[in-house]
């Protein structure tokens, strides 16, 4: 494989991290399939990461990093199979064949779509798991995420998910769970919690709850190529065609969303003219899907694309229509609470009703358990208390929420707005 001239090594280790971050789910998956494990899988993505980490600053970053740890990961399992006395069952198994597996062939229709992605993700999604076993697994093997990441995005202790991700590839292993996307009734089993991690995954590259850049975007890419993927598999699922619709609307907005310095740029300050009109056409086919399969009470991925499709509507801030989406965030309160929903629902009630109404909401809030250290909670309170005259409680909530939030860009984000309000 032909490479780069050789790199230092600070180079090569930021080259490194970059790629392992984007492409370590790919490598999980392409693995997984192999050796049936997917702990195994994360297993030999590590030891590439250790072997990339020895070799590419001494030989340069190969044209196709990705494909390098893929290769790399695939070579060892045999070592490492031949190795540890605990592997020995799968010997038999993938031994002779590991170096030479044949890609799997073209799908011939939307049941037999074959993804390698899709396939780790209802795996992962077994319900032999907790569904919070489930969602930090995928969430940590697919989506690429920190145990520290997942703990922010369920706002729970980051030593309760890292017990959650090893039993959890513990059980599958012990219950020998097949790496596969299931048919019929065990489809149906599992689609709730693929379609909450996939949205999960969008979520974390969309705005990321840590690191330097606000946006990464091949989280969201491969969230919303899965959501795309289900909806092709599942036509008639009218909550897989809501979560296609929400990405496709909120990916429409990812151009206008940062500034030339990726500093993040606010809902009310974003360039419409810079939203993707092809995506946003791609929402409301999708939304229409939806609306056309639903039978019932609209689910909460439905309801979300329903308030996403209102801002897509709306060709500025000010044109927005805040009563429809705070009656549609009633709806997603009643059929899906949380302190989150409940949280967004009060910006709508300030944006229609005014901030002293949505004040009333958010300080409601302030008991909630769950939104102790949610940064969000102090930002928007920041915000109505601005918009209400009260500026230096505004901008003692902004410093509040800059120490909470992990992302540097929305922490400068949040001093700025500190400073502005004082």
């Amino acid at each position: 494989m032909n490479q780069q001239p050789t790199t230092g090594p600070r180079t090569a280790t930021a080259a490194l991290e970059t790629v392992f971050r984007l492409e370590s789910p790919r490598v999980v998956a392409a693995v997984a399939r192999i050796v049936r494990d997917v702990g195994i899988a994360e297993e030999l993505t590590q030891d590439a990461l250790v072997a990339a980490l020895e070799r590419w600053p001494r030989e340069g970053v190969p044209d196709n990093p990705g494909a390098w740890l893929t290769a790399t990961a695939r070579h060892r399992a045999v070592d490492l199979v031949r190795r540890r006395e605990t592997y020995a069952r799968k010997l038999a198994e993938i031994g002779r064949d590991l170096e030479t597996t044949e890609p799997a062939p073209e799908p011939s229709g939307p049941e037999d779509i074959d993804d390698d992605l899709l396939r780790l993700v209802f795996t992962t999604c077994h319900p032999v798991l907790s569904a919070e076993a489930r969602t930090a697994l995928t969430l940590r093997l697919l989506g690429g995420l920190t145990t520290a990441e997942i703990a922010r995005a369920f706002l729970v202790p980051e030593p309760t998910v890292a017990q959650r991700v090893v039993r959890a590839k513990r059980t599958l292993a012990r219950k020998n769970v097949a790496f596969e996307v299931p048919y019929g009734p065990d489809r149906e089993v599992r689609l709730g919690s693929v379609l909450d991690v996939i949205y999960l995954i969008f979520n974390e590259g969309y705005a990321a709850t840590a690191g330097d850049d606000w946006l990464r975007p091949g989280l969201c890419e491969d969230a919303l190529r899965l959501a795309r993927l289900l909806a092709a598999l599942m036509p008639k699922e009218p909550e897989v065609h809501g979560l296609a619709a929400l990405l496709e609307f909120q990916s429409s907005r990812t151009a206008a969303r940062t500034a030339p310095d990726g500093t993040p740029v606010l809902l009310a300050d974003q360039n419409r003219r810079r939203w993707n009109r092809m995506l946003v056409a791609r929402g409301i086919a999708a939304l229409d899907r939806a609306e056309a399969t639903a039978g019932g009470t609209p689910g909460p991925y439905v309801l979300q694309a329903a308030i996403a499709a209102c801002h897509a509507h709306a060709y500025s801030y000010e044109e927005t229509d805040w009563r429809a989406i705070a009656a549609l965030y009633g709806l997603l309160a009643a059929r899906a609470p949380s302190p989150v929903v409940e949280l967004n629902r009060a910006v709508a009630v300030s944006m229609a009703e005014g901030p002293e109404q949505g004040l009333r909401i958010v300080d409601a809030l302030a008991a909630e358990p769950a939104l102790r250290d949610y940064h969000l909670l102090p930002s928007v309170r920041g915000d109505l208390l601005r918009r209400l005259g009260r500026t230096a409680e505004a901008s003692a909530e902004f410093e509040r929420a800059a120490r909470l939030t992990g992302n540097e860009r929305e922490r400068e984000l949040l001093l700025r707005r500190a400073a502005q309000a004082g």
